[in-house]
């Protein structure tokens, strides 16, 4: 055991450790939600008139709406940025040095990933500490309560980001796989409307929101933040959790997976 929390600390170590040497991609991550929170929802405002559904008791500005889809897209954009660091590590053969460790592949994967998400935790608190600054906030005990939902989804988040970085073989690659991933699912989710908006224009969208598995994490830090929880959409994201990180531990697996032929 001595071993095994020792890797742990040398792999997460490593993860805060570039992210200090790295101020810019902090910046980064707080300047995309922040733009949909004081500009865009400046005009979507009156667009986008919302009814009381839950888990709120009452009407609500769009700019406390949208708060939990921008938590949740502050998740995933922090889990594809450090599958992009994956992928470096593997064209620099650091990521090859580690996997032939004799520790247990999916022990070294979710370590990273466990990393990536505690940085992607602490970036959702400061986004949700300057939100507060403009009045925009929510109820006090849901600051604390919003933390196992904000880990379940960042570990699925980044169990996704793990698998797709198992199939790009060079790191110029990364950034259009990105955007056919990133984009599709935050705008087709309820991160910025509801889904009973979307079925007035399309049915069969709203249909396809409502298995987007990044819809379910922003409804679970939704319902979370109001001291609620949202059984389903908790069942949902522990499901895809399994899912990508069982697919991200065959993509990393030399003997079966696709490192055997990039290698």
């Amino acid at each position: 055991m001595t071993g095994f929390w020792g890797v742990a600390r040398a792999i997460v170590g490593r993860e805060f450790l570039r992210f200090v040497h790295q101020r810019e991609r902090f910046l980064a991550a707080l300047v995309r939600p922040l733009v949909w929170l004081l500009i865009f929802a400046a005009g979507f405002r009156a667009a986008l008139g919302l009814s009381i559904i839950p888990p709120y008791q009452t009407y609500i500005t769009y700019e406390t709406y949208i708060v939990p889809g921008l938590c949740a897209m502050v998740l995933l954009f922090n889990g594809m940025q450090s599958s992009l660091s994956l992928v470096y590590d593997r064209e620099m053969g650091s990521m090859r040095l580690l996997l032939t460790s004799p520790f247990p592949r999916w022990w070294l994967l979710f370590c990273r990933l466990f990393g990536s998400t505690a940085i992607s935790i602490l970036q959702v608190y400061t986004f949700l500490a300057i939100a507060a600054l403009f009045e925009i906030t929510m109820p006090p005990w849901g600051y604390g309560t919003v933390l196992p939902s904000l880990i379940f989804g960042g570990m699925m988040l980044g169990a996704l980001g793990l698998v797709m970085s198992s199939f790009i073989r060079q790191l110029e690659n990364f950034a259009g796989v990105m955007n056919f991933v990133i984009f599709p699912m935050f705008f087709m989710s309820s991160a910025l409307y509801p889904l009973w908006k979307m079925a007035e224009s399309s049915p069969l969208l709203r249909d396809i929101c409502a298995v987007n598995p990044f819809t379910h994490v922003v409804e679970f830090i939704r319902f979370s933040l109001y001291l609620q929880l949202n059984l389903p959409a908790l069942g949902w994201v522990l499901g895809w959790t399994i899912f990508f990180g069982l697919a991200a531990m065959w993509g990393y697996d030399p003997a079966r997976g696709l490192m055997q032929r990039k290698t």
